[in-house]
């Protein structure tokens, strides 16, 4: 039997197994036939947030963003780069916590941008404060030990 791992869509939150190896970046939904990896970050809700944090066995980086946060529209497009530099090694995700502040409140998010990165269902590392894609890279990297 092929060894495989779980990815939830960007787009309706599926949960797909993928094989092992390249292929992934070029992997469809087998619900709704949306492209996995999508090379931008996937904007979350709740379920999107739970079902992508708890669900998918590639880890999760989540920024916890609001629309009047200057750091946080600074840091936009390096988020939006490092996704295409990561995936599909690594799930990028947006939260905006003006329109979700039950789940910023649930992981105790006291300052904005600040980013989560979940493995294996689990948040493994934070930081806060804007940053460049080159630092959001190394600091993904630097957590998870490997070179994504």
């Amino acid at each position: 039997m092929e060894k495989g791992y779980q990815v939830v869509c960007p787009n309706c939150a599926a949960v797909n197994r993928l094989r092992q190896g390249p292929a992934a970046d070029a992997a469809k939904c087998g619900k709704c036939a949306a492209t996995l990896f999508q090379g931008h970050p996937v904007e979350a809700g709740p379920a999107m947030f739970d079902r992508q944090t708890t669900r998918s066995a590639i880890p999760v980086l989540v920024d916890v963003w609001a629309p009047w946060c200057g750091p946080c529209r600074a840091m936009a497009p390096a988020f939006e780069e490092a996704a295409r530099a990561m995936e599909p090694q690594v799930r990028l995700i947006k939260l905006n916590s003006e329109d979700h502040p039950d789940i910023a409140g649930r992981f105790a998010i006291r300052g904005i941008p600040t980013m989560l990165l979940f493995d294996k269902g689990r948040e493994i590392a934070r930081v806060s404060g804007a940053m460049t894609t080159r630092q959001i890279v190394d600091w993904t990297r630097s957590q998870l030990g490997t070179s994504v």
